[in-house]
This record gives C-alpha cells, sequence and structure tokens, in this order.
C-alpha cells in the first residue's frame, strides 16, 4: 500500500468505528509503526482544515483519534439526523458539567455545594447521556462515588481535551479590585476544598 491507499484506509476506519481509537490499533491494523501512523493522521488533519472539509480529525490526549463533523455544520446535521428524542441540555445540566469539567473527579455532594441545590436528578441524567462517568470513589467518609466527563463530553463540545476548556477568571489572570476580594476567594475555596 501506498500513503494515499494508507491514508483512505485510515479515513474508513475512523468513520466505521466512530469513537476515539488507539493509534495502536490504527498502526496495527495498517501494518504500519505508530509514528508512521501518526503522521498520516496528522497529514490528514491538515488536510481536512486546509480544504475546510465538513469532516474533522480530534485527538484524545497523546494517542487516540476520532473522525467528526464540524461544530460549523452543527445546525444542518441536526435537520438530517432526528435529534426529538435528544432534549437539550437545561441551564441546571450545563453547571452541573461545568463543575465537573473543571473540579473533576468530584463528588455529588462537592456538586451540590457549590451549586446550592440537590443535583441527584440532573447527575442521573448527565451519566444516562454518557457526558459524565464514574470514576471510583474518593478518600473520604463514605467512600463517596467520584465524576468526571467522558470522551463523549469532550466531543459535544468539540474539545480535544480538558485543556482546551476555557479559562475561569482567576485563571485568566484577571486582577481583583481590592484584597477584599482577593480574600473573599482564598475563604470560599477553603471552603469548598476537601479536607
Amino acid at each position: 500500500m501506498n500513503d494515499a491507499q494508507h491514508t483512505g484506509a485510515l479515513e474508513a476506519m475512523l468513520f466505521a468505528h466512530a469513537e476515539p481509537v488507539e493509534i495502536e490499533r490504527l498502526a496495527d491494523a495498517l501494518r504500519l509503526s505508530t509514528v508512521e501512523t501518526e503522521e498520516l493522521l496528522e497529514q490528514l488533519q491538515r488536510r481536512y482544515d486546509e480544504q475546510k472539509s465538513g469532516l474533522a480529525l480530534l485527538r484524545f490526549g497523546p494517542d487516540r483519534w476520532q473522525m467528526t463533523t464540524r461544530p460549523y455544520y452543527g445546525e444542518m446535521v441536526k435537520r438530517i439526523l432526528d435529534t426529538r428524542r435528544n432534549a437539550p441540555l437545561s441551564p441546571a445540566a450545563l453547571e452541573v458539567l461545568a463543575v465537573i469539567a473543571y473540579n473533576q473527579p468530584v463528588s455529588r455532594s462537592f456538586i451540590e455545594q457549590v451549586r446550592g441545590v440537590d443535583s441527584s436528578s440532573t447527575v442521573t441524567k448527565l451519566l444516562e447521556k454518557g457526558l459524565i462517568e464514574e470514576a471510583g470513589r474518593l478518600d473520604l467518609p463514605g467512600k463517596p462515588v467520584a465524576f468526571q466527563v467522558t470522551d463523549t463530553f469532550l466531543r459535544v463540545f468539540g474539545l480535544g481535551s480538558l485543556k482546551d476548556l476555557p479559562p475561569l477568571h482567576d485563571e485568566a489572570g484577571e486582577p481583583n479590585d481590592s484584597g477584599a476580594d482577593e480574600e473573599s476567594s482564598e475563604s470560599d475555596a477553603e471552603q469548598l476544598e476537601w479536607k
């Protein structure tokens, strides 16, 4: 096989798999090294970007790739798919996702402490949608279940990893107006910190 055939085979495998795939599995199927396979994936990714293709290749972490549609075409893709069963996320669900994504792994009680309301039903719905998953148990009294976001969350929001999340206000380096605000935010952080 030449490079064009290998690239075609990569496209076919990524399209058929529909979930993130490890480079090692792709390389094994192509009978190439992981370095050669990664080079082909990066070339294909650049080609899609340069051609402004409706398809995009997303890289998850250091070793997993997935073919997706570009978010720009999301509305048109939704028109062709039956999305009536997939209700949009509520503001409460988006809040819970933000709490988990920025602080994971977190317990249900942490989520509720941050939001100030019971979040049990929202967490259950997000689990059903596959946007969050259980991430073991925390080393706290009662050994509460911890939650983290999934690859589906990253894909839905067009993120390659959690590093692509927009920075929080404090992380963006925005200066506080006074030292009182700084002390207040530090005491708030201490209250939310697990001890």
